[in-house]
Order: structure tokens, then C-alpha cells, then sequence
């Protein structure tokens, strides 16, 4: 059991368990670092963050797919593989840490973007290099229709990604769908954000982080309003 005060809601924690590490996962736009940053904020712990600006292939990326796909996934790959290890060989006893990303999901973009030959080269590179990495103790996968994804990332505004395309992010939502559907390796929370905003929201964020500390094993949902969400 873990003790530990979070800020900014009106939680009790002395009974609860909090995961030593929470990965975040899901396609562009969907909020993954914002919900990592205010998890951590609320808990007082790290964060390990993708560095995607640091990629020198990813604006040549979105304009050119099919040009620059391994070059933009081999850097990612290394990239995620370095932080992990940063992890693996720090104090045992240091912080939570909330990530962004999810290693294991990393051949999931490969397979959206590669031909057959580079896939091959890129699968080869990844069998080597993931073994004994840390896993996290809960996978929190975020989803939300492409319609809305597309929507997110217009509106943030972030120039690298003014050329994607809305059928782009169709292919990366299914892909998503297929892998999390499969996946049984760690706890997983499936949380459904189309109509809840985890980043500025007060309720909805502190009854997601109520949700949280509930989870041990096993695979959940997190759909807090059905009804809007069918409509």
C-alpha cells in the first residue's frame, strides 16, 4: 500500500493504491500528455514524456509519408527505448512515473506506415532491443471517434501537423482498436473521451482518477456518459 497526497482534488489516498508507473496511450490528438502531465501534477510525481519536436524526421514525415516513415519510426523507437532504460536503471524507490507512451504499442505505427521490406527491417530492430524493459502496472488507452481526433488536432494548432489527413488518423484509430482489443499483457483502462475533457474538467478528471485507484487487475471501461455518447 502507498500513501501520497494529491493536489488539486479531494481524494483520500491512505487506502488506495496508486500504480508505481502508468502508461497513457492512444492515437494524435487525444490528449495522452495532457492527462500524464495532470496525473503526475496531482500526484507529485515524473513524468517520462515523448520528445517528439526532437524528431528531425517527423515534419518531412507529414509531408511525405511514405518517404520518411523509417527513418521517423527507428528515431521514435530509440528514443522510447532510452527513456525506458533511464527508468530501469534509476532508484527503485523514486517516484511514480506517468508516461505518454506505451513501447509495445511502437509497432503498430510501423505497420500503418511501412512497406513490407522496411517492416521486416524495423521488426527485426524492435525484437532486439525491447527485452526486459519496465512495464507499467496500469495501461490507461484513450479513444474517441476520428471525427474527433481530427477535430482535436486542427484546433491545437500545431503546424508539424497541418498536413495529416483525416483518413490518416482513420487507419491510426482502427489500428489502435485492433492492438487494445488483443492486448491482455497489463492492466488496461479503455476510457472513452469523446464527450468528457480531461484537461480542463474538474468532475470528470477526479471521477477518471477515482476510477484509477479502484483497478488491480484485469481489464476495464471508463465510459461516464453513455448516453451523450451514443447520441
Amino acid at each position: 500500500m502507498q500513501q501520497a497526497t494529491i493536489n488539486d482534488l479531494d481524494i483520500d489516498l491512505t487506502a488506495a493504491s496508486i500504480p508505481r508507473y502508468i502508461a497513457i496511450e492512444g492515437p494524435i490528438g487525444i490528449g495522452k500528455t495532457t492527462l500524464a502531465k495532470r496525473l503526475a501534477e496531482s500526484f507529485n510525481y515524473e513524468t517520462l514524456l515523448e520528445d517528439a519536436e526532437e524528431n528531425p524526421f517527423l515534419e518531412r514525415f507529414y509531408q511525405d509519408r511514405r518517404s520518411n516513415a523509417l527513418p521517423t519510426q527507428l528515431y521514435f523507437l530509440f528514443q522510447r527505448m532510452r527513456k525506458l532504460q533511464d527508468l530501469r536503471q534509476g532508484d527503485m524507490f523514486q517516484p511514480v512515473r506517468v508516461s505518454d507512451f506505451l513501447i509495445e504499442k511502437d509497432p503498430l505505427f510501423a505497420r500503418v506506415t511501412l512497406d513490407e521490406n522496411e517492416y521486416h527491417l524495423y521488426q527485426t530492430v524492435y525484437d532486439k532491443i525491447i527485452e526486459d524493459l519496465p512495464k507499467p502496472d496500469l495501461v490507461i488507452y484513450l479513444q474517441a471517434p476520428t471525427d474527433t481526433l481530427y477535430e482535436r488536432v486542427q484546433m491545437r494548432g500545431n503546424a508539424i501537423e497541418r498536413p495529416i489527413e483525416q483518413s490518416y488518423l482513420q487507419q491510426l484509430n482502427d489500428a489502435y482498436t485492433q492492438f487494445f482489443y488483443h492486448y491482455d499483457d497489463r492492466p488496461l483502462l479503455i476510457v472513452n473521451t469523446e464527450v468528457i475533457n480531461l484537461a480542463q474538467g474538474t468532475v470528470d478528471y477526479q471521477d477518471l482518477v477515482k476510477y484509477i485507484l479502484q483497478i488491480k487487475s484485469g481489464r476495464h471501461y471508463y465510459n461516464p456518459h453513455p448516453m451523450q455518447s451514443a447520441s
